[in-house]
Protein backbone atom coordinates (compact mmCIF):
# COMPACT_ATOMS: atom_id res chain seq x y z
CA UNK A 1 0.00 0.00 0.00
CA UNK A 2 1.69 3.17 -1.07
CA UNK A 3 0.65 6.51 1.26
CA UNK A 4 -1.32 8.08 -0.85
CA UNK A 5 -3.80 4.67 -0.17
CA UNK A 6 -3.32 5.50 3.45
CA UNK A 7 -4.48 8.92 3.55
CA UNK A 8 -6.93 8.53 1.17
CA UNK A 9 -8.92 4.71 2.99
CA UNK A 10 -10.78 5.17 6.17
CA UNK A 11 -9.79 2.24 8.38
CA UNK A 12 -8.35 1.97 11.91
CA UNK A 13 -4.81 2.31 12.15
CA UNK A 14 -4.74 -0.78 14.27
CA UNK A 15 -5.41 -3.33 11.42
CA UNK A 16 -2.86 -1.62 8.92
CA UNK A 17 0.02 -4.39 9.67
CA UNK A 18 -2.57 -7.04 9.18
CA UNK A 19 -3.81 -5.04 6.29
CA UNK A 20 -0.33 -4.84 4.80
CA UNK A 21 0.35 -8.94 5.55
CA UNK A 22 -2.70 -9.62 3.45
CA UNK A 23 -1.61 -7.65 0.75
CA UNK A 24 1.46 -9.30 0.97
CA UNK A 25 -0.05 -12.49 0.75
CA UNK A 26 -2.52 -11.73 -1.78
CA UNK A 27 0.63 -10.97 -3.69
CA UNK A 28 2.28 -14.32 -3.38
CA UNK A 29 -0.75 -16.22 -3.98
CA UNK A 30 -1.03 -14.40 -7.61
CA UNK A 31 2.49 -15.45 -8.24
CA UNK A 32 2.09 -18.76 -7.48
CA UNK A 33 -1.55 -18.88 -9.64
CA UNK A 34 0.48 -17.44 -12.73
CA UNK A 35 3.31 -20.04 -12.28
CA UNK A 36 0.74 -22.72 -12.88
CA UNK A 37 -0.90 -21.25 -15.25
CA UNK A 38 1.66 -20.48 -17.23
CA UNK A 39 2.10 -24.56 -17.55
CA UNK A 40 -0.86 -26.29 -19.48
CA UNK A 41 -2.58 -28.67 -16.78
CA UNK A 42 -2.01 -31.93 -19.53
CA UNK A 43 1.44 -31.03 -19.55
CA UNK A 44 1.62 -30.91 -16.01
CA UNK A 45 -0.07 -33.64 -15.28
CA UNK A 46 2.26 -36.42 -18.10
CA UNK A 47 5.40 -35.11 -16.25
CA UNK A 48 4.01 -36.16 -12.86
CA UNK A 49 3.12 -39.65 -10.96
CA UNK A 50 -0.36 -40.55 -9.79
CA UNK A 51 0.05 -39.75 -6.62
CA UNK A 52 1.61 -36.74 -7.22
CA UNK A 53 -1.21 -35.83 -9.74
CA UNK A 54 -3.83 -36.56 -6.92
CA UNK A 55 -1.99 -34.13 -4.48
CA UNK A 56 -1.94 -31.66 -7.00
CA UNK A 57 -5.59 -31.79 -7.84
CA UNK A 58 -5.88 -31.70 -3.99
CA UNK A 59 -4.27 -28.66 -3.26
CA UNK A 60 -5.73 -27.19 -6.48
CA UNK A 61 -9.19 -27.67 -4.87
CA UNK A 62 -8.58 -26.48 -1.75
CA UNK A 63 -6.91 -23.41 -2.26
CA UNK A 64 -9.54 -22.92 -4.69
CA UNK A 65 -12.05 -23.52 -1.87
CA UNK A 66 -10.29 -21.40 0.78
CA UNK A 67 -9.93 -18.46 -1.27
CA UNK A 68 -14.23 -18.64 -1.43
CA UNK A 69 -13.99 -18.72 2.22
CA UNK A 70 -12.11 -15.85 2.35
CA UNK A 71 -14.39 -14.25 0.05
CA UNK A 72 -17.22 -14.93 1.79
CA UNK A 73 -16.38 -13.77 5.06
CA UNK A 74 -15.44 -10.60 3.01
CA UNK A 75 -18.98 -10.35 1.81
CA UNK A 76 -20.11 -10.47 5.65
CA UNK A 77 -21.10 -14.13 4.97
CA UNK A 78 -20.82 -16.21 7.43
CA UNK A 79 -18.62 -19.68 5.92
CA UNK A 80 -18.58 -21.79 8.85
CA UNK A 81 -22.58 -22.11 8.12
CA UNK A 82 -22.00 -22.05 4.20
CA UNK A 83 -21.43 -25.47 2.43
CA UNK A 84 -17.90 -24.50 1.74
CA UNK A 85 -16.69 -25.76 5.48
CA UNK A 86 -18.53 -29.14 4.57
CA UNK A 87 -16.39 -29.35 1.36
CA UNK A 88 -13.78 -28.57 2.72
CA UNK A 89 -13.49 -30.77 5.49
CA UNK A 90 -14.45 -33.66 3.14
CA UNK A 91 -11.20 -32.36 0.84
CA UNK A 92 -8.99 -32.70 3.74
CA UNK A 93 -10.18 -36.38 4.42
CA UNK A 94 -9.19 -36.94 0.98
CA UNK A 95 -5.56 -35.38 1.44
CA UNK A 96 -5.45 -37.15 4.86
CA UNK A 97 -5.86 -40.47 2.56
CA UNK A 98 -3.15 -39.46 0.39
CA UNK A 99 -0.84 -38.47 2.90
CA UNK A 100 -1.35 -42.15 4.58
CA UNK A 101 -0.76 -43.96 0.55
CA UNK A 102 2.37 -41.80 0.29
CA UNK A 103 3.86 -42.67 3.93
CA UNK A 104 2.97 -46.45 3.13
CA UNK A 105 4.64 -46.34 -0.32
CA UNK A 106 8.10 -44.59 1.88
CA UNK A 107 7.72 -46.83 4.62
CA UNK A 108 10.58 -49.30 3.85
CA UNK A 109 9.62 -52.63 3.03
CA UNK A 110 10.84 -55.93 4.17
CA UNK A 111 13.44 -58.25 2.97
CA UNK A 112 11.68 -61.66 4.42
CA UNK A 113 14.93 -63.97 3.35
CA UNK A 114 17.46 -61.10 4.49
CA UNK A 115 14.89 -61.22 7.91
CA UNK A 116 15.28 -65.38 8.06
CA UNK A 117 18.82 -64.85 7.42
CA UNK A 118 19.08 -62.56 10.39
CA UNK A 119 17.10 -64.32 12.79
CA UNK A 120 18.75 -67.95 11.84
CA UNK A 121 22.38 -66.42 12.72
CA UNK A 122 21.20 -64.77 15.76
CA UNK A 123 19.77 -67.58 17.60
CA UNK A 124 21.97 -70.13 19.76
CA UNK A 125 21.29 -73.77 18.34
CA UNK A 126 23.72 -76.41 20.80
CA UNK A 127 24.43 -78.63 17.75
CA UNK A 128 25.95 -75.81 15.71
CA UNK A 129 28.30 -74.98 19.01
CA UNK A 130 29.55 -78.59 19.13
CA UNK A 131 30.58 -79.18 15.68
CA UNK A 132 31.92 -76.08 15.71
CA UNK A 133 34.04 -76.72 18.70
CA UNK A 134 34.83 -80.30 17.51
CA UNK A 135 36.07 -79.06 14.20
CA UNK A 136 38.12 -76.58 15.77
CA UNK A 137 41.73 -77.61 17.25
CA UNK A 138 41.85 -76.82 20.62
CA UNK A 139 44.60 -73.99 21.94
CA UNK A 140 46.98 -74.77 24.17
CA UNK A 141 50.33 -76.77 24.64
CA UNK A 142 50.93 -79.47 21.95
CA UNK A 143 51.85 -82.99 23.75
CA UNK A 144 54.80 -84.72 22.72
Amino acid sequence: MSEDDINTEEYPTEIHEYLAAFEKSLGSVDEMLKTMMSVSRSELLQKLEPLEQAKLDLVSVYTLNSMFWVYLATQGINPKEHPVKQELERIRTYMNKVREIADKKKASKLDKGAASRFVRNALWEPNAEKEHASKTPAKGKKRK
